[in-house]
């Protein structure tokens, strides 16, 4: 079998699914996800909260990300999201910023529904992240 990029859906309800994305693009308003069991849905990228690509399915649970920049390579612009769920990520960006001036989302632009983000702390389960911008309350860029 293929090398396939493990990753985690997880929607904005809180489902949560593991296994493999077969069809994905930031600009589509669907994906196709295959889960870890084969199963395979048709997902739209609206109803996600973030895809996840990770190094494995299990993850560390005992293992605390530190939410601090300067103990991975810079990889862009520093940014702290914050989830409409209370949930937080500190990262960088990939690319350039998908808004205009200041902090608003309405402002970003609607051809794209969200952006990748790579984790501040390299010892995390996560590779990257792609946040699903509907699924944002704020971002801040950290100077």
């Amino acid at each position: 079998m293929e090398d396939r990029e493990k990753s985690v859906v997880r929607f904005s309800d809180g489902k949560v699914l593991k296994g493999y994305l077969r069809d994905f693009s930031p600009q589509a308003t669907d994906a196709i996800f295959e889960e870890e069991t084969g199963d395979i849905h048709t997902i739209r990228i609206d109803d996600l909260k973030a895809v996840f690509f990770v190094k494995s399915f299990e993850g560390n649970h005992a293992y605390k990300d530190k939410k601090i920049y300067g103990i991975s390579h810079n990889r862009g612009h520093r940014v702290f999201i914050k989830f409409k769920d209370g949930e937080s990520l500190v990262g960088f960006l990939d690319g350039s910023v998908p808004w205009e001036k200041g902090f608003f989302l309405s402002k970003r632009d609607n051809a794209t529904k969200g952006f990748f983000l790579y984790p501040a702390d390299s010892n995390v389960n996560n590779i990257r992240i792609f946040v699903v911008a509907a699924s944002v309350s704020d971002v801040t860029i950290v100077p």
